[in-house]
């Protein structure tokens, strides 16, 4: 939005305007006589009632904003598709997930492979021992700390039916980033103690689109 306070300058400057104006079509001694009456009488009938009214607006105007109508281009050290390969001590553990993800610009997609050797009995979405979780959704980092936060998904970034397998609804994490290179980085999810270590596979270039 363009700055409020542009509006009330330019009508002040037209105000003062009209004064010179009319003070011109006076005799040279009537405008000594009446300017100092003039601008008493400007400020009490017109700018004072004129603040009155306009303050409000520009404190109002000033202190909106809109959401911007493009994506906004991220961390630029982030672009492209990063995998993790495997865990620490990966064999040991009874249950672990791998992580593959994808972030343009602001916007990310992730698919967290999990792994179980644990008996998941009658549950028809684990008993398999390997299953798969989507989301997708916008991330934003401060310091050292990456947020990510969206929805969970389909594979084709459809909306996900509640009523099926696995979790759905918000998907939120907090991770504390460590870039050991140029085509890796760690994350240490606030939420477990395994760090995840990803590699780059697919370096891409933001280019903004309309939401």
């Amino acid at each position: 939005m363009k700055k409020p306070s542009a509006f009330y300058l330019s009508a002040l400057t037209f105000i003062r305007n009209v004064m010179v104006s009319l003070s011109n079509h006076r005799g040279p001694g009537q405008r000594a006589t009446l300017r100092q009456a003039q601008g008493k009488r400007l400020f009490v009938c017109v700018i004072k009632p004129l603040g009155f009214y306009l303050l409000p607006f520009i404190l109002l105007t000033s202190a909106c904003k809109f959401n911007p109508d493009t994506q906004t281009p991220g961390q630029a050290y982030l672009q492209g598709e990063w995998k993790q390969g495997s865990v620490t001590m990966q064999q040991q553990l009874v249950n672990y997930s791998l992580y593959n993800l994808r972030f343009n610009c602001d916007s990310f997609f992730v698919r967290i492979n999990t792994f179980s050797k644990a008996n998941a009995g009658a549950d028809s979405c684990t008993k398999s021992g390997h299953w798969a979780e989507y989301a997708k959704g916008v991330y934003e980092q401060k310091n050292d700390t990456l947020h990510v936060r969206g929805i969970f998904c389909n594979a084709d970034y459809s909306y996900k039916d509640p009523s099926g397998c696995l979790r759905s609804g918000v998907y939120e994490e907090y991770f504390k980033v460590t870039k050991k290179a140029d085509s890796l980085v760690q994350l240490s999810p606030t939420s477990g103690v395994l760090p995840i270590d990803l590699k780059l596979i697919k370096r891409t270039t933001c280019i903004p689109k309309q939401l």
